[in-house]
């Protein structure tokens, strides 16, 4: 783009592209942080720098997961039942053949053994095993069956949550390599905003979005729209955070100086994606910064949703949305074809009530959407998710809605 660009519509792209834009600007950037090692009581958020493989099997070697007699499974019964039972913190002899002993729960097999028999199943007289044939591996955790040495169990650019500690401790792995946090600015624009007259609703929502995604995010303040003034205040943020994230300003009106700005800044990747609401984003690179802007349009349940749907990859490297099933309360109409439309729901019993529908407790539109409105209604936060379609909703109609937590997170 250059600064002469009018942003007549032909520049519009669909939300896919844009999320694509943005994990391959992801993907660009990750090697360009610095690493750090964390534990694994703080790997929760982080994104991984290099991959990582299985430095040993899992088990190590195997274990009963019953209380029973191990044995080798191609003897045949009676079998002569050692003395020294077998427990957890044992190491036990290798087993003669013909032989079986008595085992407890989580305890090593001996060598030789491979299967346990359930003590409940066991009938022991005058020192001689019998029992039910068993097949080999029965009620045995085997080694290398959780894990085997050497297998990749984590990509680069992976982020991780609460429950890889569990692996990567049964691994032995007492730290990991993370990418260091991305620092990000954000900075309001708008005289209204400025001044004081209207307050700036979207930068709390922001930076708790950022910090739900693993990142460091600090509140710079606001710009009055003054062409030169807002141009300079990002260049400032660009040159002291890896991402400038921008609200208001990314319309095409007079006053709207983000999008210019940026143009004269750097690269604009895009401007505005087929999204309502929530439509007029951009995203920029900032070469001489080395840095990445985030301009996100001003209404609040707009920019909420297109920042989670199209920011989101970038800081969370997260594209999936996993969604429920439900039923539409109501017939929802839409005015244009050709965009996705994120309907804000809550949900009851697998009922679909579209907040903002005049039905609900928030009375917006009747049939046909409105976005426009929509958009700048707060009380659509408490919507419990989105309806995402590209076209009319009838009444039962069978919907995914995508809950609110799997887009902040």
């Amino acid at each position: 783009m250059t600064g002469t660009d009018t942003h007549d519509g032909a520049d519009l792209i669909d939300v896919d592209a844009a999320v694509d834009r943005v994990r391959a600007l992801r993907t660009e950037w990750l090697p360009r942080l610095e690493t750090e090692q964390v534990s694994l009581d703080e790997l929760a958020g982080r994104t991984l720098a290099e991959p990582i493989s299985a430095p040993v099997d899992v088990p190590a070697q195997s274990h009963a997961t019953m209380d029973g007699f191990a044995f080798d499974a191609t003897d045949e019964y009676p079998l002569a039942v050692v003395e020294t039972p077998v427990f957890p913190e044992d190491e036990p002899a290798a087993l003669e053949a013909g032989t079986a002993v008595r085992i407890a729960t989580g305890s090593p097999l001996p060598a030789s053994a491979n299967a346990v028999l359930k003590r409940e199943n066991a009938v022991v007289e005058d020192g001689q095993l019998t029992g039910p044939d068993l097949e080999p591996g029965h009620y045995v955790y085997q080694r290398g069956s959780n894990v085997a040495a050497g297998e990749e169990l984590f990509d680069a650019g992976e982020r991780l949550g609460p429950k890889d500690a569990l692996l990567l401790g049964d691994l032995e792995i007492e730290a990991v390599p993370v990418s260091k946090r991305l620092s990000v600015g954000l900075l309001a624009t708008g005289t209204e905003i400025h001044e004081g007259r209207h307050r700036d609703l979207d930068s709390p929502m922001l930076a708790g979005l950022v910090r739900s995604w693993g990142h460091e995010a600090t509140y710079e303040g606001s710009v009055p729209d003054v062409d030169d003034r807002v141009e300079e205040r990002i260049a400032e943020l660009a040159d002291e955070y890896d991402v400038v994230i921008t609200t208001g300003g990314t319309s095409v009106g007079d006053k709207d100086y983000v999008i210019r700005s940026l143009d004269a800044l750097g690269d604009v990747l895009f401007h505005r994606v087929r999204l309502r609401p929530g439509k007029p984003i951009a995203v920029a690179e900032l070469p001489d910064s080395d840095a990445v802007a985030f301009a996100i349009p001003g209404k609040p349940i707009g920019a909420h949703l297109v920042t989670s749907l199209v920011a989101r990859p970038f800081f969370a490297g997260e594209t999936a949305l996993p969604t429920v099933a439900a039923q539409m309360a109501r017939d929802v109409d839409i005015s244009t074809a050709g965009f996705t439309y994120g309907i804000p729901v809550t949900l009851e019993d697998g009922v679909a009530m579209p907040l903002g529908h005049t039905d609900s407790p928030l009375s917006v539109y009747k049939e046909t959407f409105d976005p426009s409105v929509l958009s700048s209604s707060t009380r659509a936060s408490q919507a419990d998710g989105i309806v995402l379609t590209t076209e009319a909703v009838a009444a039962d109609e069978q919907v995914r809605v995508v809950p609110y937590p799997v887009l902040e997170r």
